[in-house]
């Protein structure tokens, strides 16, 4: 028995070692660091502590893209930077020890629309590696129909409500917040823009037991021209990937989509889970029938802690040990 133990104890010192000494050749000498920082040693020191401390808790490397935010940069600036980030780090995966075959793009809200941008992106880039998945949270996928049925029941759940997530959008935009009762009435686009996107956002696409806590369907009113100059940036795909075309939309990699019940956002997820199904795309969904917008950000907030949080994680960590 004390022979197993001393094997054991011998064996986990060594693995401890390997990975010590990995963490250090890959990461000490390969990161830089700008000449403007004080005592660049303690930060390459602080930085392999870090890494080493998340290769032993997840045995992954994550990158987490620091993209210029609101109010002072608009769309669609942080877009392109989360996708130059993407790129650099596709094209130094040597340099992490990470295996170019299982990449995995994760977001959330605003952050789960440029996910699936990001992804659209790079289907033609045989340069790269392929991204193995994508994880979109309660996404933000379109910014043409704020009248679905997510947007008319959910109108007034915190903490995204109608009101305020078409000013997130307008200050997003950068367009007037003023036009929100025209983007209401479906006014912020002409009659041939609602045909040409119908096939993929029409109400129709919905399943039904998602209309029972009340819709009413709202027939665009004629177009405010006006208002259309300043807000037809929303049919971009950079900003309403749900909409881009079927032979990007094809490519595109395994995909978990997270929705939640009470989110104004919730039929952006079930519109692309369609069309992502419809184009033969690996779909997992998971829905949160007791889930709100932003609900994942209380995980670690103690009193403010929902349950929910901790499913959605875990379904996550199920989904990523499954690829």
């Amino acid at each position: 028995m004390w022979v197993l133990a001393l094997i054991f104890l011998a064996a986990a010192c060594v693995f401890s070692l390997g990975v010590t000494l990995w963490v250090i050749c890959s990461q000490f000498f390969v990161v830089h660091i700008p000449a403007a920082v004080g005592h660049p040693v303690k930060l390459r020191v602080l930085h392999c502590i870090f890494q080493l401390l998340v290769t032993w808790e997840s045995d992954s490397v994550v990158l987490a893209v620091g993209y210029r935010q609101l109010p002072k940069h608009k769309f669609p600036v942080p877009v392109r930077d989360c996708l130059v980030a993407t790129i650099h780090f596709l094209k130094s995966l040597d340099a992490y020890g990470v295996d170019p075959a299982r990449v995995v793009v994760c977001g959330d809200s605003l952050g789960g629309g440029i996910t699936t941008v990001v992804c659209q992106k790079l289907v033609d880039r045989p340069d790269l590696p392929r991204i193995r998945a994508q994880i979109l949270i309660y996404a933000s996928l379109q910014a043409l129909d704020l009248q679905t049925p997510s947007f008319q029941q959910n109108k007034n759940i915190p903490l995204l409500n109608w009101s305020f997530g078409c000013y997130c959008f307008s200050q997003y935009l950068d367009f007037s917040s003023s036009w929100q009762e025209v983007i209401m009435k479906g006014a912020h686009l002409p009659a041939k823009v609602w045909e040409k996107y119908r096939k993929w956002l029409g109400p129709e696409n919905i399943p039904e037991r998602f209309k029972k806590r009340g819709y009413r369907p709202m027939p665009p009113e004629p177009v405010n021209e006006a208002a259309y100059l300043e807000v037809s940036v929303v049919l971009d795909v950079m900003c309403s990937p749900l909409i881009a075309e079927d032979d990007v939309v094809s490519q595109l990699p395994e995909t978990c989509i997270v929705s939640c019940e009470y989110d104004v956002l919730r039929d952006d997820s079930l519109l692309y889970k369609k069309r992502l199904e419809d184009l033969g795309v690996p779909v997992t969904w998971r829905h949160m029938k007791d889930g709100f917008h932003g609900v994942l950000s209380t995980i670690d907030m103690s009193f403010f802690h929902f349950p929910c949080s901790t499913r959605i994680l875990n379904a996550l960590v199920h989904f990523m040990k499954g690829l």
